[in-house]
């Protein structure tokens, strides 16, 4: 185990002592040696088991020659496609390829193929047919089903059907990893590695072990709404790793997936000996030279902190990968990290984050949980909290406190996500405080996703009375300490469960609020989450309730056109909108006009007054920023 990158060519391998890998990684991402990045944590891990490993990042897709690169591995291809999936780092939720992609070298497109994990796998097959190719990471996890594909518009079986890989590791894969790498060396054929807790495999029905839960087929699945919507239940409550159960799916004749158990977390222990591998924190230097690599510049000074979330947000794929079980990391692993970043010749001071998923999360939501595993059919803080939810910072608070102590150390801020609703729930002001006064770099981020009741209800979050709370405190402490701070809430439009009339109902509120997000995103169905099984389905998994979908772009536009409604681009698409659901009473509100109806209608349509609206959003925007200008210095 070398404290230096490891080896990305056939040269490089040779410098580092070894003639021939024990096993290749492969990335979708450019190779960044860095604890945020899968690529790194596995071949580190791997490394670190005493194994010869080369890394082969981007491999060229269009014959298997690359996989040739350093010779036959020993024992075969841990295959991954990237930090996220291929098809979101290359598409917009809108279908339109995106322009750049900031995990390859100079934000250059085109470095990896669309379904990065069907494609890799069958070149390492092609280059080597004998040898074993195990998949993992976030495309091969949430692809493990058969699933909705957004980007087809079709249901696909299980990523280990197409791409015909070995074996599937779901979830972040250290522990798999570990087990799968020392038995193949021992000697085990990859037919028999079936029993590994956090992987899935293909058997016929005969090889099906006792005590499973089964769901719907995968041609049941694609052929009937109900039975997808039933089968996402029976997949989401069973991926707890105390009280989950080997899930079976039906892929074709005789062909059934087995989802095995999900395998424990990592424990706090486990964490900081992860964190200890030697990660350079670096890139190979021939990134320099086509640009540099964009994917490194915020996490170079952030820390992570914790693993997995009890939120369990509709939206979100962490309960299919990380999962709801909280872990994190001790205080003497993170100062160590937090001294080795103050250390590095780049860093002015600041530390951009102390996070993970949910960045206040230390601890499972209770202690039933430990052993009881956590409850398939309730959700921790959504819509009420759980009566035996167990909210403290303290932990936290300390372990800022710690990392602000650090010699070198100036400012350490909090980006990544803060439940809100779990702050208001702590009978101690402490954090909230310790955050207003310490960690907000101006803005602080929060994700309220919107405030019409019924979409929140869909979206599995909280209702709309907490977020008014929590932000009338966040700026009476602000004030108190005297600085100028603002909330930058991330919201949704489109999400399965929004009407029209929630649309104009969030704008409404925004309005009253004078919010004016600079940043909105359109849901984007993607694999291995209930509203990406309820935009397919039209139906609530859990009740199978009817629940209303935004799938024309028209309207779509509108709904998002709302959420950004002080825009002048967004005047006339807001007008329609308001139009359609009979709520003409706001557009004096939105869109910052006493005229009538017929006399907006006639300055949006006019040929002859083409420049009018932009003149009057002209007069709107700059009365808009005296309002704000007034209400700051009311709150101050």
């Amino acid at each position: 185990m070398n404290n230096k990158l490891l080896p990305i060519t056939y040269k490089e391998m040779l410098e580092y002592g070894f003639e021939q890998p024990d096993f290749v990684v492969v990335g979708g991402d450019a190779y960044v040696d860095h604890p945020s990045f899968g690529t790194a944590v596995i071949s580190r891990i791997v490394d670190a088991l005493g194994f010869n490993v080369c890394v082969l990042p981007q491999p060229r897709f269009d014959n298997c020659e690359d996989f040739k690169r350093f010779g036959k591995p020993k024992y075969g291809f841990l295959i991954g496609s990237g930090n996220v999936d291929s098809m979101v780092t290359h598409y917009t939720v809108a279908k339109r390829r995106r322009e750049t992609d900031d995990y390859s070298a100079g934000g250059k497109q085109g470095k990896r193929p669309d379904r990065a994990i069907t494609v890799y796998t069958k070149l390492a097959k092609e280059a080597y047919p004998d040898l074993p190719v195990i998949i993992g990471g976030i495309e091969a996890s949430l692809r493990r089903f058969a699933h909705y594909d957004y980007w087809s518009d079709t249901v696909m079986p299980s990523i280990l059907v197409d791409s015909g890989a070995d074996l599937l590791t779901f979830g972040m894969g250290e522990r798999q990893t570990k087990e799968i790498v020392t038995r193949l060396a021992n000697g085990e054929d990859i037919s028999t590695l079936h029993d590994i807790p956090g992987t899935c495999y293909l058997a016929h029905q005969y090889e099906l072990p006792t005590g499973y839960a089964e769901c719907a087929s995968f041609k049941k699945v694609s052929e009937d709404k109900i039975s997808y919507s039933k089968a996402t239940r029976v997949q989401m409550e069973n991926q707890d790793h105390i009280n989950g159960k080997v899930v079976v799916q039906k892929q074709g004749n005789d062909v059934y997936l087995v989802q095995n158990k999900p395998t424990r977390p990592l424990y706090r222990a486990e964490l900081d000996k992860l964190f200890d591998l030697p990660f350079t924190r670096s890139y190979p230097a021939i990134y320099d030279k086509e640009g540099g690599l964009n994917s490194i510049q915020e996490v170079s000074f952030s820390i992570i902190h914790n693993r997995g979330c009890f939120g369990g947000c509709n939206f979100c794929a962490i309960t299919m990968h990380q999962g709801r079980f909280v872990t994190s990391r001790s205080h003497e692993s993170v100062v160590k990290e937090a001294k080795q970043i103050a250390q590095s010749p780049n860093f002015k001071g600041y530390i951009h984050d102390v996070g993970g998923p949910t960045a206040d999360f230390r601890i499972p939501s209770c202690k039933k949980q430990v052993t009881q595993g956590l409850c398939p059919e309730r959700k921790c803080l959504a819509p009420t909290p759980c009566p035996h939810l167990e909210v403290d910072h303290t932990d936290y608070i300390q372990l800022l406190r710690k990392v602000r102590a650090v010699e070198g150390v100036k400012k350490v801020f909090v980006r990544s996500g803060l439940r809100y609703d779990y702050m208001m729930h702590d009978k101690n002001d402490d954090f909230f405080k310790e955050i207003v006064k310490h960690h907000v770099s101006g803005q602080l981020k929060v994700a309220p996703e919107h405030f019409a009741p019924k979409t929140l209800e869909h979206m599995g979050k909280p209702g709309l009375g907490l977020y008014d709370k929590f932000q009338n405190k966040f700026y009476k402490l602000t004030k108190e300490i005297g600085k100028e701070q603002y909330l930058v809430p991330y919201l949704m439009s489109s999400h399965p469960g929004s009407t029209l009339k929630d649309a104009v109902q969030l704008a409404e509120y925004l309005a009253k609020h004078k919010i004016r997000p600079e940043q909105v995103q359109d849901f984007y169905p993607t694999p291995g989450t209930i509203s990406t099984s309820m935009y397919y389905t039209g139906l609530d998994p859990y009740t199978l309730k009817p629940v209303y979908v935004a799938k024309d772009p028209k309207e779509k536009a509108m709904q998002r056109a709302l959420l950004q409604y002080y825009l002048p681009k967004n005047s006339q698409t807001v007008l329609q909108a308001l139009k359609m659901v009979h709520r003409e009473d706001l557009i004096p509100v939105l869109l910052g006009s006493k005229k009538t109806k017929s006399e907006i209608n006639y300055s949006m349509n006019s040929s002859k007054r083409k420049n009018a609206p932009v003149k009057n959003w002209q007069e709107i925007q700059k009365r808009n920023k005296k309002m704000q200008d007034e209400q700051w210095r009311k709150r101050k």
